[in-house]
């Protein structure tokens, strides 16, 4: 497994694009967006057009064991992007309607923290390379409201779980990769 981190608008993509690129001559790239507004449909397509068209595109964050499995085909690769959208996805899940203040910050890592073991369980065994794209949340300020500073810290443990057990993690700032690990 390779992870790839940066800050928004870094080049994680596109460096996540070429180094799978070099692993595997098909790619199997899931999509963990959601589209809620004009403005993410957007990013969406941007993103649908930078990439190979004869790449296979799932659209999925849920589950992702069924597709990343023992029977995945070594010579397709997978571009999992993002990280940092499927624990927004999965702690936005978790809460539904309930408001706010009566979130349980430690359950909601909890719920995150489960799906992250069973994707780095699926990583490990599945014979296709895997490339993890994610962001590095933890650089800027402290956020200034609860929800953002409970999500900076789930984001950052999170990251440092699949670095930890990733055999490359490459850090990409301004469009320039460097391998930090491996």
């Amino acid at each position: 497994m390779i992870l790839i981190t940066g800050g928004a608008r870094s080049g994680k993509s596109r460096h996540g694009e070429r180094l799978v690129q070099e692993k595997a001559g098909r790619v199997l790239y899931i999509a963990t967006s959601m589209v809620f507004d004009d403005e993410m449909a957007e990013r969406v397509r941007h993103h649908q057009l930078s990439r190979p068209s004869h790449w296979r595109t799932l659209e999925a964050w849920r589950d992702l064991p069924d597709v990343i499995t023992p029977d995945n085909d070594p010579q397709e690769a997978i571009l999992l992007e993002c990280i940092t959208t499927l624990i927004s996805n999965l702690l936005f899940d978790f809460v539904g309607d309930t408001p706010e203040a009566q979130w349980d910050y430690a359950a909601i890592e909890a719920h995150i923290d489960a799906h992250i073991t069973r994707l780095l369980t699926a990583c490990a065994t599945c014979p296709s390379p895997v490339i993890l794209v994610t962001n590095e949340v933890g650089m800027g300020i402290v956020p200034e409201n609860r929800l953002a500073r409970h999500f900076r810290d789930i984001a950052g443990r999170v990251n440092q779980r699949l670095a930890e057990q990733a055999e490359q993690v490459w850090l990409v700032v301004s469009g320039i990769g460097v391998k930090i690990k491996g």
